[in-house]
């Protein structure tokens, strides 16, 4: 008797999970984030910037490694004729050069760190056009969901015809 009504909880259990699905199917598409931003002349000047702010501060930081590495080597071949109390304050000086390429390296390229901020003041606002863009899109055709191609979202295979991206393109204004 008990397994009389296992058996038929699972099959009303199956029945709700095949048939609800199909009555209730939901419509998806996808959206290829690179190849939008790539035809986003905004997006290329914004990557453009942060590339050579990033290569600045990049060169910054390396000019205090190279003089922290330059004290050192003058340190070791002076060293032999340093008494204690110069070794002290050379190594001392030593250290504090590295830590400023440290504490300059944190600032430009940290978590929190220029960069970052950069990267959000100038890729931020494209961003949410592409997000908005894509919203009104999934409301206006009634997609459920919308995948990212490019993301690493285990997308192997989707149809051209469940791709917007050139919807997107157009609803801001790029052409293709």
């Amino acid at each position: 008797m008990k397994a009389l009504r296992i058996l038929a909880i699972s099959a009303i259990v199956c029945y709700n999970l095949f048939v609800a699905d199909n009555a209730f199917a939901q419509k998806y598409a996808v959206v290829d984030m690179q190849y939008i931003l790539k035809n986003i002349p905004a997006y290329e000047r914004a990557s453009e910037q942060l590339n050579q702010v990033s290569k600045k501060w990049q060169a910054e930081v390396e000019a205090l490694n190279a003089e922290a590495q330059t004290m050192y080597k003058n340190y070791q071949n002076e060293s032999v004729f340093l008494s204690e109390e110069q070794k002290a304050k050379k190594e001392e000086n030593i250290l504090e050069k590295e830590k400023e390429a440290s504490e300059l390296k944190q600032k430009y390229f940290g978590p929190d760190g220029e960069l970052y901020k950069k990267r959000a003041s100038l890729i931020a606002p494209i961003q949410e056009e592409i997000y908005n863009a894509v919203k009104e899109i999934a409301d206006s055709k009634g997609y459920s969901l919308v995948l990212d191609r490019a993301a690493d979202s285990g997308v192997i295979f989707a149809s051209p015809k469940v791709d917007i991206s050139n919807e997107v393109l157009t609803k801001l204004g790029y052409s293709n």
